[in-house]
């Protein structure tokens, strides 16, 4: 007999995860815009406050996957007292590094055990907001997407900021300052450019773009409470790399967030002290995950104070969640290809195998977009100069 291990590197298992995910993700695609025109014009905060749930229904399936199916487990270092005020209870701006696959993955589990997933938001690129599902779920959820032209930028950031932070519910908006995920050739990159500008040298991140980061200051101070900085790590001899496809293929990974709290009121207002200022944020992150790495702990030699480990746990609710819809979505599927079979309806039976064959394309490109090797150009050496001022 197979085992729960060998079942969960089948490709079916794989399909019917993906058909779950689509078809349930253009469900609520669907509800999302009828309720975009339909409500959103008369009663905003109702539209908002629906959206959260729309959003964490989707979002939720992603945690399922990292966490019930998986095993894959976040412990997270932070102060109690920053754990009070963090805990769903004010509009905060995330800053994490951008190292890994799945470090989103791990940011919306942190935000999940709070009550904030359905509210996570992020700057994005716009050709995003095309993509069918997730992209769609995103634009409709007001996230904010940007064309990287400081011009156009600067008005839609402080356009949508105001909107984001407008939220009835508490909204955590993700920034990576570093601008792409973190490769060797781009490290490389980034190094060549500090060496030019005599700044510090990063060896775990990449030197931030601060352009984003200072446009949106005004429009965040009296909205946005704090920023949090998180930098998370894994082991780098851990035998299970972080990636989509080990969580698709029920492999578990173990990954470590360091978190701490900083009151928006103690980042400077002048515009070159706040580029200062982040830049300075990046050498303090780099100095932790360094000392991670080389002791195994994100204090021993980082110069932070220990604070207290916990080990995040699952919530029921991703599982139900998930459970309803891949009910829903296979017996919707399953439903069609043998009803088309038995009324030798070939032209329906064709129609549901493309739609079937479409949507394991759609997984394939998705797992490999995620993937370090086909991280976006940005940050390139060409674009180095002209982007981290």
């Amino acid at each position: 007999m197979i085992s729960l291990a060998e079942l969960k590197k089948l490709t079916i298992v794989h399909l019917g995860i993906a058909v779950t995910f689509f078809v349930s993700g253009l469900v609520i695609n669907l509800v999302q815009l009828i309720l975009y025109v339909g409500l959103k014009p008369f009663n905003v905060v109702l539209f908002r406050h629906i959206m959260y749930y729309l959003c964490y229904s989707l979002y939720s399936q992603l945690i399922f996957v990292a966490e019930w199916y998986s095993n894959s487990n976040l412990y997270l270092y932070m102060d109690q007292n920053d754990f009070e005020k963090f805990s769903g209870k004010e509009h905060v701006m995330i800053i994490q590094n951008h190292s890994y696959e799945i470090d989103w993955l791990c940011g919306w589990m942190f935000a999940d055990k709070v009550g904030c997933l359905g509210n996570c938001k992020a700057y994005a690129k716009k050709a995003i907001s095309f993509v069918p599902v997730m992209g769609w779920a995103w634009k409709f959820a007001e996230f904010v997407f940007l064309e990287r032209s400081f011009e156009k930028d600067s008005e839609t950031i402080a356009r949508q900021l105001k909107e984001v932070f407008a939220y009835p519910d508490p909204v955590w908006l993700l920034l990576n300052a570093e601008g792409t995920r973190f490769t060797q050739k781009k490290h490389e990159a980034s190094v060549k450019f500090a060496q030019e500008r005599g700044l510090p040298l990063l060896k775990h991140h990449l030197i931030p773009r601060t352009k984003g980061f200072t446009t949106s200051l005004p429009t965040m101070r009296g909205r946005c409470v704090a920023i949090y900085d998180t930098s998370l790590a894994f082991k780098k001899d851990a035998k299970i790399s972080p990636t989509i496809s080990n969580l698709l293929n029920g492999l578990s990974v173990e990954g470590h967030l360091f978190a701490r709290r900083i009151p928006l009121e103690d980042v400077p207002e002048n515009e070159a002290a706040a580029a200062e200022w982040l830049q300075n944020l990046y050498r303090e992150k780099d100095r932790i995950v360094d000392s991670f790495h080389t002791t195994g702990s994100f204090f021993e030699t980082s110069g932070f104070k220990e604070v207290p480990v916990t080990k995040l746990k699952y919530r029921t609710c991703s599982l139900v969640n998930f459970a309803l819809w891949a009910v829903f979505s296979v017996s919707l599927i399953l439903y069609y290809l043998v009803s088309s079979f038995l009324s030798q309806n070939w032209i329906g039976l064709s129609i549901a195998i493309g739609i079937l064959l479409t949507i394991y394309i759609l997984m394939v490109k998705s797992i490999n977009m995620s993937k370090i090797s086909k991280a976006s150009s940005y940050g390139s050496e060409a674009k180095t100069d002209s982007k981290s001022k």
